[in-house]
């Protein structure tokens, strides 16, 4: 339930609750179709047993992705996605938050780290995730 008081209001106010994720074998081509398909930036990564591992940014995906920075077409970037998985390119030392948490306390945290998401846990959890757009669709309500 939102408050009326900016900071009143939690993360759990605020975040998406259906979060897509990866898988940590997955390919990157799969990484790919999936931001696309889904307009995002980041996806977390969830090891075997549903917990989170990692998270996936574009910039991973840029820096995995060199085959384009060289100068390769269109078919070959996409059979360098194929050949590459999730786990060779994705952070592991993940920044996350709880759903009781302030957003002041995500906002200072996003931006002391540099960071565009925080997944949100709730005990070993994930439960959502809270990003930019979340800020600007907030100030925009």
């Amino acid at each position: 339930m939102m408050t009326d008081r900016p900071q009143d209001l939690r993360v759990r106010d605020v975040m998406r609750k259906t979060v897509k994720t990866l898988g940590r074998n997955d390919q990157l081509s799969l990484a790919d179709d999936v931001m696309n398909a889904v307009r995002v930036r980041h996806l977390p990564v969830l090891d075997e047993d549903g917990q989170l591992c990692g998270i996936l940014s574009q910039r991973d995906m840029f820096r995995g992705a060199l085959a384009q920075a060289l100068g390769y077409g269109t078919a070959a970037q996409q059979k360098m996605l194929s050949m590459l998985r999730v786990k060779e390119v994705m952070t592991t030392e993940v920044v996350t938050t709880r759903p009781d948490a302030t957003l002041a306390e995500a906002a200072t945290i996003m931006i002391e780290r540099k960071i565009g998401c925080l997944p949100v846990i709730d005990g070993d959890r994930l439960v959502g995730i809270l990003t930019e757009s979340d800020f600007v669709a907030l100030a925009g309500r």
